[in-house]
């Protein structure tokens, strides 16, 4: 038995330390440039130069010595980045401090070896560029001070709130009232969301009633305000969460890479937005934990999204994954519709980023399949290829197209890069504590949602968007399944629980922005009646789910469990409702024969 374990050791040696060529991998030990665990100096000089070492080989390992080790913007790799809904305030600088900064490398891993890795400042905990067949595993990052304040609320009466501040949380009290601050860093605005921890409820708040209180320092990191709380719903044992909402970081980046896996890494807070994959192909996301800290007594692990994904391709897994504690999605996958702001006579085009938190990065290449778009309908116009792609300025971009432009296209219109679009798999996963949706996906490619919890998302535990006036985010999808889920108790703040909701402002007869989605096998526990609603979709089919109640008082917001508009071939059969209410389904601006259903006298109009 011993020889048997022995043999599958030397195995699993050799099946780690070959390349798939057959070379051996080269082990750059982090030690071995002044790295040391448990020192709480700064390692961001050794770590910088270790995986400066890589340039040129073939197939490397970096090892972390485990333990803790800290990371100081001082000495580490600064780089001007433009990042997707990330990047604000055309004044402020753009330069990022990065931990992790890979840059043209290929076949490397980084073998965290349980290091926990506690980032000082505002810093990105990795970066890939340029970058193919990268492998980050076994590896924790935190913040020393998260840029979310956490307070508990002690007592709470009309005419005063008692708070007990988180150890991981700055603060000062100055002239009666209190400010947050941190590694280089002061709040000027207070962004607040309130967790009811008992049911794992998280709720928009506001922290105007402590800021217009007088605030007094007493014991233990306990404050007391005195005002005006008579139009407050606190209650003691909330958490309340607060940050300034400015968008500046994100907690890890890959952008123009390919073939990249993390594995076993866990994110126990990330500044600005989360892991954010833009422009990459191939990405793959195994038991990747946003959550803070066990130890840690923190509830918040996410400034905003867990994992963002914009303009990628390939296929995207996600795949044994937790998000626990993000003040926005756990995950969004869309790409970008630029507008045409000009066409010359020599048919060149110029687009423009509309969104203020995404531009500064090419969005389309040379070879580019594209689709022009009406804003307002969502309808594609017509097709193209381009020929070349230039970023004039950080918010335009010079498009030529190969062969004659269309007549039919005119300024206004919006551009989607139907060449940057994913497939993605999404599956084994748990997405809780989060008071926002569940998943945002839109991408034309293939979607397969299984095997996944969503527990109390505060909206829709699913959200399929697309759109051309808002965040401008593209685009349509084509084939969905989503299949043997379980929704629990999710939509409190906003229903329903899967919402299909392109913004097409005119319907176009005929035409439908979003096809062939796919529910079956799902078991829903819900407290409120509305489960599904959808707009402008054909072929939709939702059968063979399980809807449970749950002990959840109802919102009563909606009567209708099933709002569908302007759809097409919908069927609604064999499933099991074991709730107490009727099940209705309100139809509009569509024939009532485009429905199919099992359900008795519930197709109202």
């Amino acid at each position: 038995m011993n020889l048997t374990r022995q043999i599958i050791a030397l195995f699993l040696f050799f099946l780690i330390t070959f390349s798939v060529s057959g070379q051996v991998a080269d082990t750059i030990k982090v030690t071995q440039f002044g790295v040391k665990s448990n020192s709480y100096l700064n390692a961001s000089k050794g770590i910088r130069e270790a995986i400066e070492k890589c340039k040129g080989k073939q197939n490397v390992v970096i090892q972390l010595p485990g333990g803790r080790i800290d990371l100081w913007p001082e000495d580490a790799v600064k780089k001007e980045i433009y990042i997707s809904n990330t990047t604000e305030n055309d004044t402020l600088s753009k330069v990022k401090n990065i931990g992790f900064f890979f840059d043209h490398l290929k076949n490397v891993t980084l073998d965290g070896n349980n290091t926990l890795v506690v980032l000082h400042g505002k810093m990105i905990s990795f970066a890939l560029f340029n970058c193919q067949n990268i492998e980050i595993k076994n590896i924790q990052f935190d913040y020393e001070r998260p840029t979310i304040s956490e307070a508990a609320i002690i007592s709470v009466s009309p005419s005063a709130v008692k708070i007990k501040i988180h150890p991981d949380s700055r603060y000062f009290i100055e002239k009666g009232k209190i400010g947050f601050y941190g590694e280089g860093w002061k709040s000027s605005s207070f962004f607040t969301i309130s967790l009811d921890k008992d049911k794992d409820l998280m709720r928009y708040a506001s922290f105007d009633p402590f800021l217009n209180s007088k605030a007094t320092q007493q014991e233990n990191r306990t404050v007391l305000f005195e005002g005006d709380f008579t139009k407050t719903n606190y209650k003691a044992g909330d958490v309340l969460s607060v940050r300034d909402p400015y968008r500046d970081n994100c907690g890890g980046f890959i952008t123009l890479s390919k073939d990249i896996v993390l594995s076993d890494v866990k994110m126990h807070f990330m500044h600005g937005l989360g892991i954010v994959s833009q422009f990459a192909e191939n990405i793959t996301f195994l038991k990747v934990i946003v959550a803070p800290r066990e130890d840690s007594g923190r509830v918040i692990a996410s400034f905003a999204d867990c994992f963002h994904f914009s303009g990628c391709k390939g296929k995207i897994l996600i795949d044994g994954c937790k998000t626990s504690g993000s003040h926005d999605d756990p995950m969004n996958v869309h790409g970008t519709h630029l507008k045409i702001t000009e066409i010359s006579e020599n048919k060149k085009i110029k687009v423009q980023f509309m969104h203020h938190q995404t531009y500064g990065f090419e969005a389309f290449f040379a070879g580019d399949s594209i689709s022009f778009v009406s804003p307002k309908t969502l309808k594609p116009i017509v097709y193209g290829k381009l020929k070349s792609a230039i970023l004039i300025n950080k918010k335009e971009m010079e498009l030529v197209l190969e062969g004659e432009l269309s007549n039919k296209v005119k300024v206004g219109d919006v551009i989607e890069n139907t060449t940057w679009t994913p497939e993605v798999t999404v599956r084994n996963s748990r997405f809780e504590r989060t008071n926002t949706r569940g998943l945002l996906l839109t991408t034309r490619r293939k979607i397969l949602i299984e095997n996944n919890i969503f527990y109390r998302t505060g909206m829709h535990a699913i959200l399929i968007a697309n759109d051309a006036s808002g965040w401008f985010e593209s685009g349509a999808v084509s084939d969905v399944l989503i299949r043997n889920n379980t929704f629990e108790e999710c939509g409190y703040n906003a229903g329903p629980i899967i919402n299909i909701m392109p913004e097409n402002h005119e319907l176009t007869e005929g035409y439908y922005v979003h096809r062939n989605i796919r529910i079956v096998n799902n078991t829903f526990k819900i407290f409120d009646k509305p489960i599904l609603s959808a707009r402008s979709t054909k072929g939709l089919f939702f059968s063979n789910n399980t809807i449970n109640p749950s002990n959840l008082p109802e919102t009563g917001t909606n009567e209708n469990s099933f709002t569908l508009t302007a759809c097409k071939d919908v069927v609604i059969k064999n499933n099991t409702f074991n709730t107490s209410w009727k099940t209705n389904i309100a139809a509009f601006e569509m024939r009532k024969k485009e429905v199919k259903t099992d359900i008795r006298n519930s197709l109202n109009k």
